[in-house]
């Protein structure tokens, strides 16, 4: 049986290490996202190693009929799907008293209603193919402990997790697990991005920015977005069969439970 992972938010950063890690171990995967030029560049690049083992599929995770078609052209592709992996998310560092509704909605309609679209997506899709399947949430270590100025984030986070875990139990009896895996501070463009905002508030360079979120992770380094894809291959594979309704924390050591 061939295993066909649907990766949403995959045309950068840690959607797209995982996309590459699930292809270097015999996937099959549907690139997922927003913007088409970034998808279709990472598919190329999965294609030129692993010949015909990636597609390319523009969806906005916020929108649940998108999200619904992105699955269906997924089997229609490869004939099937047996993981899906709710990575999209967006990441806005708000301190409290500046949150405003927009930026609760736009976090809302992406982290947690893309991620609910998505389960309601893949378990619409595992019933009517007649199998079980993978579903994996993307949520944070900023989910598993306040972060300052994460008010908006974290409590997307936050919630996934609960999604994840109520999830587990709601969906088991149809062979379907779902667990979640929680990122720390990760090289990726997102986390640039803001690393230069923090920067040039404090008048210092982006390396600078980048090494004060360094600080309190144990093993003394940033995570590189192949360490989370490592994670994700765990959840998306035979070893974690027996897991439903976890967290896997890979953070390099920030929190500990």
């Amino acid at each position: 049986m061939t295993e066909v992972a649907l990766i949403t938010g995959a045309g950068q950063g840690i959607g797209e290490a995982i996309a590459k890690r699930l292809a270097d171990d015999d996937f099959k995967v549907a690139v997922v996202g927003r913007t088409l030029s970034k998808l279709e560049h990472v598919a190329e690049a999965i294609n030129a190693n692993h010949e015909g083992a990636a597609i390319a599929i523009q969806a906005d995770v916020a929108d649940r009929d998108q999200v619904f078609a992105a699955v269906q052209t997924t089997i229609d592709a490869f004939g099937d799907l047996t993981v899906m992996v709710n990575n999209a998310g967006v990441a806005p560092t708000t301190p409290i008293m500046e949150v405003d509704a927009e930026t609760l909605r736009w976090a809302q309609d992406i982290n947690v209603n893309g991620t609910v679209w998505g389960i309601q997506a893949a378990t619409d899709a595992f019933r009517n193919l007649g199998h079980g399947g993978k579903i994996i949430n993307a949520t944070s270590q900023a989910g598993v402990e306040g972060n300052p100025n994460l008010t908006v984030y974290g409590s997307t986070k936050f919630a996934i997790r609960g999604i994840t875990q109520t999830t587990a139990k709601e969906l088991a009896e149809f062979g379907i697990t779902v667990n979640a895996f929680a990122p720390g501070i990760v090289k990726t463009p997102m986390m640039f991005d803001i690393a230069h905002e923090v920067a040039q508030n404090a008048g210092e360079d982006d390396a600078w920015g980048m090494a004060q979120f360094s600080d309190g992770i144990a093993l003394g380094r940033l995570s590189e977005p192949e360490d989370v894809a490592a994670g994700v291959a765990f959840l998306a594979g035979p070893d974690s069969n027996y897991m439903t309704g976890q967290t896997l924390i890979v953070d390099g050591g920030m929190t500990f439970h």
